[in-house]
């Protein structure tokens, strides 16, 4: 949303000519005069008042066709976890087994109000209930590998059993006991037996184009989708079903690897993502996304062309809604697909996303002789 009120533009202006940090993610500015935009801390010149146009979300500066500042990179920073909020998270990553208090913070230096306000913004949840999820998924991990209740739950820091069993049922949707490696639930209504409820970790990124959520099983990477994605508690519910999984913060070696593949990629340096997934979707989705990963880097394929490809040409509004579904953005590249007359169309992450992408891989192709369709795209 453009901001109109004059108190708040008054406000805005100078907490951007102050570089104030607290400001940062609060607002976006868009310099008219040199069409691009910042966030609060920008070290760059500052521009004069009636020459800037104050936005609440990065997705409307670039849609209004401003582009990120080269200097203080807003769509990255803006989301990147402060210092201080870098160095709560790895105490919990040094120290899964112990409840890190405000206190604790206090002694290293980190504001306990700064890590609350972060992570309520961020993740929905606050840093104690994020302390508990880690913790929680420590536990089941150690569970599943024949550790005894009693010894895990003191160990984490539970004073006692039925604290550590609420909490671990609240999480998990079961008790500790029946997490034991080869132990078996039985269903109340029937005596069949059904499988455990497995884990799912989750871990946020920050990229070019803002946060992102990716999630991992013990088999790969699920999803990786920006974080502002409308469509994303439908996700995670979708997964949570067809898993019977919960989902719990956390990082396995899949999400290590994308995280570092990502990186490379948005630097240029990668053309195809090397990790283990595992997408979740219907055997036609997955036939749909499948044929995604033939779309070479760089090129595109209009949804008609897909459909072609994938042997059933009249199944285009199919393919399109399968391309929709895709839980895994950018390494499952969907944002390839375009409309047959060359405009892009539809795509979860936003239209601007899917621009930029498709001309971040037009400019690092390593192939880019005989692509000018390609070209003519922009």
């Amino acid at each position: 949303m453009q901001i109109t009120d004059s108190k708040q533009i008054a406000t805005y202006y100078k907490a951007l000519v102050e570089k104030n940090e607290n400001f940062v993610g609060i607002f976006y500015v868009g310099v008219k005069t040199t069409s691009i935009f910042c966030i609060a801390n920008c070290r760059a010149r500052k521009p004069k008042l009636e020459n800037v146009i104050f936005y609440t979300t990065f997705k409307e500066a670039l849609s209004e066709g401003f582009r990120p500042c080269k200097i203080c990179k807003p769509t990255q920073n803006a989301n990147q976890a402060p210092k201080e909020v870098e160095k709560a998270i790895q105490l919990v990553k040094e120290n899964p087994k112990e409840k890190i208090s405000d206190y604790r913070l206090q002694e290293n230096d980190i504001s306990a109000k700064v890590v609350r306000n972060w992570f309520k913004k961020n993740y929905g949840m606050t840093f104690h209930a994020y302390q508990r999820m880690y913790r929680i998924n420590t536990a089941f991990q150690e569970l599943q590998n024949g550790k005894q209740t009693t010894e895990t739950a003191f160990e984490i820091g539970y004073e006692s059993l039925s604290g550590f069993g609420y909490t671990f049922k609240k999480i998990m949707g079961t008790s500790p006991k029946n997490s034991q490696k080869n132990t078996q639930i039985m269903s109340k209504k029937k005596e069949d037996k059904t499988e455990l409820k497995s884990t799912v970790l989750i871990s946020r990124l920050t990229t070019p184009l803002g946060a992102m959520f990716v999630c991992a099983t013990e088999n790969g990477i699920c999803l990786l989708e920006f974080a502002d994605r409308k469509m994303l508690e439908t996700e995670f519910a979708d997964i949570q079903k067809r898993l019977n999984a919960v989902i719990l913060t956390g990082e396995n070696k899949h999400i290590t690897q994308a995280k570092k593949e990502l990186e490379e990629y948005f630097e240029g340096k990668r053309t195809i993502f090397e990790v283990n997934l595992e997408p979740i979707g219907t055997d036609f989705q997955k036939t749909v996304w499948e044929g995604l990963h033939q779309i070479e880097y760089g090129k595109t394929r209009s949804y008609q062309e897909q459909s072609e490809h994938l042997g059933n040409p009249k199944a285009i509004r199919a393919v399109a809604s399968a391309n929709g579904m895709n839980k895994i953005s950018i390494i499952i590249p969907c944002h390839r697909v375009i409309g047959k007359d060359g405009k892009l169309t539809g795509y979860g992450g936003g239209l601007e996303r899917k621009k930029w992408l498709l001309m971040h891989e037009n400019k690092y192709n390593p192939n880019k002789e005989g692509n000018e369709k390609e070209l003519r795209l922009f």
